[in-house]
């Protein structure tokens, strides 16, 4: 699958820029571009002197931005491979010190729960990797193998809100003793299900990765679907 595969409807498209543009001649900041749904209709309601900044955690996200059919070639526009919580540091590399308005769409977009590859889909088998950034931090595999049963039942009871979390944490370490592979991520998909119910199989694995990536509290776990 490719970036411009992805076909997507944006969520509160016209409410969000209709709030958010007060000055078209402004400076304006998207920091979470996704597929550039707010972004490009944002450039639409710019003047020629406005400035749209635009950040995304996720390489593809900046991928699609950049090249192919998904290309935003507008010289007001300009994307960065970045955290939004980075957003001051790029802007006073752009000598940018003040901004009109900022969107953050928060959330897992939509092409990173349904490629494979990424593993956030429970439709589809892929690496247990779940990073919105895939070239930094530590993947969700590489957790597991050092995770004790203390810090695992931690991360799924807090970020999974799940009440079974200690006898999950202590199936998956014994299953990793008895040598399973959860690579691809089905088995420990199918694990999770045995030992809490469908209903929580999602809300516990997509939810716990949120820990590998240092956020104090669990945001939205809601597909924004960016498109």
């Amino acid at each position: 699958m490719n970036a411009a595969s992805w076909q997507h409807t944006t969520v509160l498209l016209h409410e969000a820029i209709d709030a958010l543009v007060t000055s078209p001649s402004g400076v304006y900041v998207d920091g979470t571009f996704g597929r550039g749904g707010h972004s490009r209709l944002l450039l639409e309601r710019l003047a020629p002197t406005g400035r749209l900044v635009a950040l995304d955690r996720d390489p593809a996200a900046v991928a699609a931005a950049s090249a192919g059919a998904t290309r935003v070639d507008d010289p007001r526009f300009s994307i960065h491979h970045a955290n939004f919580a980075d957003m001051p540091a790029v802007l006073a590399s752009l000598g940018i010190d003040k901004v009109d308005g900022v969107l953050l769409d928060l959330g897992v977009s939509s092409p990173q729960i349904d490629d494979p590859a990424r593993g956030f889909s429970f439709r589809f088998d892929g690496p247990l990797d779940m990073r919105m950034d895939p070239t930094r931090g530590e993947s969700a595999a590489d957790f597991l193998a050092r995770a004790d049963e203390r810090t695992l039942a931690e991360v799924i009871r807090d970020y999974g809100e799940e009440r079974f979390a200690v006898q999950i944490a202590k199936a998956v370490l014994l299953g990793a003793r008895a040598g399973i592979q959860f690579e691809p991520r089905l088995k420990l998909s199918q694990l999770v299900l045995v030992r809490s119910g469908p209903a929580k199989r999602a809300r516990t694995l997509q939810r716990a990765h949120f820990k590998l990536f240092g956020f104090s509290s669990t945001p939205s776990l809601r597909p924004s679907n960016r498109p």
